[in-house]
C-alpha cells in the first residue's frame, strides 16, 4: 500500500511543470490500472503493512476513488483553459486522493477517523475556491458543520473502545459486542450524516449545487461512500443492539427515500435533482445495510459502487449542458436533442442506469437490497414499490424534459460534444455495465 501513497506524494512537486495538468490525469489512470492488478481475492485483509491493509471492500472503493479522481481531471478542462489557479487545483486533487487512499486502507479505527475528517478539507476548498455562485460560502459551512457536529461524539467513543480493549485494529472488531445505546448512537451518527440519511441530508444538495463539476463528482462518487464504508466497519461491534434499534434508521430511510423522490420531481435545477436522487439511492443502501443480512450488505456495497459511477456521470452530463447554455435550469436546457444529438445517447444510457435498468450494476444492487429489506419486514414492500416507481418517474422526467421539446431561442443552432466529453462519459458507463459480469467482486466479499 505504501507504494501507491509514495506515488501520490512524489507527484506533488511535479505540478509546477508547464502543462502537467493532462499528464497528472494520465498518471491517475495509470495508477488505477496498476492498482487494479494488485488484486484482492477474498474478504480477508491482505497487503498488510504497519497501519495499511486491504480487503475486498476497501479494494473496490480505492479503485473507484482513483478512477473518479482521474475522470475529475478530465472533466475540469475549463480550469485548465481559463487558468483558474490550476496549480492549486492539481495540488488539491493530489491531497484529496492521498486522504481517500489512506481513509479506505488504514486498519486502525482512529487513523480511519482522522483521514475521514481530513478528506473534508480538500472538498471544502473545491467548493469555496472553484464554486460558481456566491452562496458557496453557505454551502461550505453546511458541509463542514454537519460533519463536524456529528463526528465529535465518535471520537469520544473511539477513546472508550481503546480504554476498554487496548486496541483499535479492525482485525479485532468482530470480537467486541457493545450493548450501550449512547455508544451506538455516537458511533454511527457521523456515518448517517455522511451517507446522508434523510433528515440530515440538507448539506448535500446545497454543496452539490454550489460545487464545480469536480466537486460534485467527488461528493457523489466517493464522499458518500465514506459513510457507508465506515458504517460497515463499525456495525460489527454493535450487532446485538443493532438488531433492536436499526428499525429506526430503516424506517427513516425508506420513508425519506420516497419523500426525496417526490422532491426530485419538482426540481427545476438539473444538478439539484441529481443530488436529491443520490439521497434516495443512498437511503435504500442504508436500509439494506441496517437489515444486518448478508444480502443487504452485499447489495449496499454494489449499490455504492454503482451509484458512484452513475451519479458522477450524470453530473458530468449536467455540466456539459451548463457549459453550452450557461444555465442549469431545466427550462433553458430543454430540447437538447436538437442542439447536441449525439449526446442524447449518453443521457439515455446513464439515466437508464440511474433507474436500475439491466445490465447495470445498479440493478444487481437493487435486487439484493429489495430481497434483504422485504425479508426483514414484508411491510416495507409498500415504500419500496413507491421508491422504485418514483425513481423511474424522475429519471424519465429528467431525460424527456432535457432532450425533447422546443429548443430555447437564446441557444445556438448546433453544437456537438468534444471527444474528451464522450470519452469521459464512456469511462463512466463502461465499468458500470461491465462490472455486472464480474459481480462476485461485489457480492462475495463478506
Amino acid at each position: 500500500m505504501l507504494k501507491y501513497l509514495f506515488f501520490m506524494i512524489f507527484l506533488t512537486p511535479m505540478i509546477f511543470y508547464n502543462n502537467f495538468f493532462w499528464i497528472l490525469q494520465v498518471f491517475m489512470f495509470m495508477i488505477s490500472f496498476i492498482f487494479m492488478f494488485s488484486t484482492v481475492s477474498s474478504g480477508m485483509f491482505m497487503h498488510l503493512g504497519m497501519i495499511f491493509g486491504l480487503d475486498l471492500m476497501s479494494f473496490g472503493l480505492i479503485l473507484l476513488s482513483f478512477w473518479i479522481v482521474a475522470l475529475m481531471m478530465m472533466a475540469s478542462e475549463s480550469i485548465f483553459s481559463n487558468n483558474y489557479s490550476k496549480i492549486l487545483y492539481m495540488l488539491n486533487m493530489i491531497v484529496l486522493m492521498i486522504m481517500l487512499l489512506c481513509s479506505f486502507s488504514v486498519t486502525n479505527l482512529f487513523m480511519s477517523y482522522l483521514f475521514f475528517e481530513s478528506s473534508l478539507i480538500p472538498v471544502l476548498f473545491l467548493v469555496l475556491g472553484w464554486g460558481y455562485q456566491p452562496e458557496r460560502l453557505q454551502a461550505g459551512m453546511y458541509l463542514l458543520f454537519y460533519t463536524l457536529f456529528a463526528s465529535l461524539p465518535m471520537l469520544i467513543s473511539i477513546f472508550y473502545i481503546y480504554k476498554n480493549n487496548g486496541s483499535l485494529s479492525f482485525l479485532f472488531m468482530n470480537f467486541y459486542d457493545y450493548n450501550n445505546l449512547l455508544f451506538y448512537l455516537s458511533m454511527i451518527f457521523v456515518f448517517l450524516v455522511k451517507m446522508p440519511m434523510f433528515l440530515v441530508h440538507l448539506w448535500l444538495p446545497k454543496a452539490h449545487v454550489e460545487a464545480p463539476i469536480a466537486g460534485s463528482m467527488i461528493l457523489a462518487g466517493i464522499m458518500l461512500k465514506l459513510g457507508g464504508y465506515g458504517l460497515m466497519r463499525v456495525m460489527s461491534m454493535m450487532c446485538s443492539i443493532g438488531l433492536v434499534w436499526n428499525i429506526l434508521w430503516i424506517s427513516i430511510s425508506l420513508i425519506g427515500g420516497f419523500m426525496v423522490s417526490l422532491i426530485c420531481i419538482r426540481q427545476v435545477d438539473m444538478k439539484s435533482m441529481i443530488a436529491y436522487s443520490s439521497v434516495a439511492h443512498m437511503g435504500i443502501a442504508l436500509s439494506g445495510m441496517m437489515s444486518m443480512s448478508l444480502w443487504g450488505w452485499m447489495g449496499s456495497y454494489s449499490m455504492m459502487l454503482a451509484h458512484g459511477l452513475c451519479s458522477s456521470g450524470l453530473f458530468c452530463l449536467a455540466n456539459i449542458s451548463y457549459e453550452r447554455s450557461g444555465s442549469r435550469s431545466m427550462i433553458i436546457n430543454k430540447g437538447m436533442m436538437n442542439l447536441m444529438p449525439s449526446m442524447c445517447l449518453w443521457w439515455f444510457l446513464l439515466i437508464s442506469s440511474n433507474m436500475a435498468a439491466p445490465p447495470s450494476l445498479n440493478l444487481l444492487g437493487e435486487i439484493s437490497l429489495l430481497n434483504s429489506i422485504v425479508g426483514w419486514s414484508i411491510v416495507s414492500m409498500v415504500m419500496l414499490m413507491l421508491m422504485s416507481f418514483f425513481s423511474a418517474v424522475y429519471s424519465l422526467f429528467l431525460y424527456s424534459f432535457s432532450q425533447h421539446g422546443k429548443i430555447y431561442s437564446g441557444m445556438f443552432s448546433c453544437s456537438t460534444g468534444y471527444m474528451r466529453e464522450y470519452l469521459l462519459l464512456f469511462l463512466h458507463w463502461v465499468p458500470l455495465n461491465l462490472l455486472i459480469l464480474k459481480s462476485e467482486l461485489c457480492m462475495l466479499w463478506l
